[in-house]
């Protein structure tokens, strides 16, 4: 007898609420440990709640939500553990990708990595440069022509994202001014396939959001 599989299921419009719930958190409009209220978001987005439900699950895949039963769903916010293990772990994610693009990374993926660094210098708040921090790192994880490496960055892009939103809500002085230039040195060094000076740049690179993100700095 053979296997029965059940029929597929439309999930466009669940996809459609946690895009725009992923927006929406990425924008500041629910900072962590904000409450996302299954109805309150159904009324806002015109949907039902069940579209809502499959969206808040999603994010919860994704880390950028968290689910207790006692308070329901809300916005992740990073203990010093997932500080760490995010740090530790991006770090062994990018060493790859850095040795890999300055070893054999093309011209055009080389300036798609400097379009990236371009875009950042025209970026007009705290919020839009985060986005473009992580468009420079999507280039740099693109270059490196490694599938599975790339996937992985991608299981972990949102919860970087709100690392990233968490370390500019602690600290945010001198960031938007300070952010390209370390970004035009990290493109500088791949596209000199200087890939010792790539390394040590890149791990510099990840220091000031952790340090501030773990203590270490007022």
């Amino acid at each position: 007898m053979s296997a029965q599989v059940a029929p597929a299921r439309r999930r466009g419009l669940a996809d459609e609420v946690a895009d725009r719930v992923r927006d929406a958190v990425f924008d500041g409009v629910y900072p962590p440990g904000s409450q996302l209220r299954e109805v309150e978001l159904a009324e806002a987005l015109g949907v039902s709640r069940g579209p809502v439900r499959e969206a808040l699950l999603k994010l919860e895949r994704e880390g950028l939500v968290r689910s207790e039963w006692h308070r329901g769903a809300t916005v992740t916010a990073l203990s010093d553990a997932d500080v760490a293990e995010l740090d530790s772990l991006r770090a062994a994610l990018e060493q790859l990708a850095v040795g890999l693009v300055a070893d054999h990374a093309s011209d055009d993926a080389l300036a798609a990595i400097d379009a990236a660094v371009r875009r950042m210098e025209r970026a007009a708040d705290e919020h839009e440069m985060v986005r473009c921090d992580l468009d420079f790192h999507d280039a740099v994880y693109a270059a490196a022509g490694h599938r599975r490496l790339r996937e992985a960055w991608q299981a972990i892009r949102s919860q970087v994202h709100l690392f990233l939103l968490t370390r500019i809500g602690v600290e945010s002085e001198g960031y938007l001014a300070a952010i390209p230039a370390e970004h035009r040195r990290l493109a500088a060094a791949l596209r000199g396939r200087d890939r010792a000076a790539a390394l040590a740049l890149f791990a510099e690179h990840r220091r000031p959001a952790f340090d501030v993100l773990s203590g270490r700095r007022p």
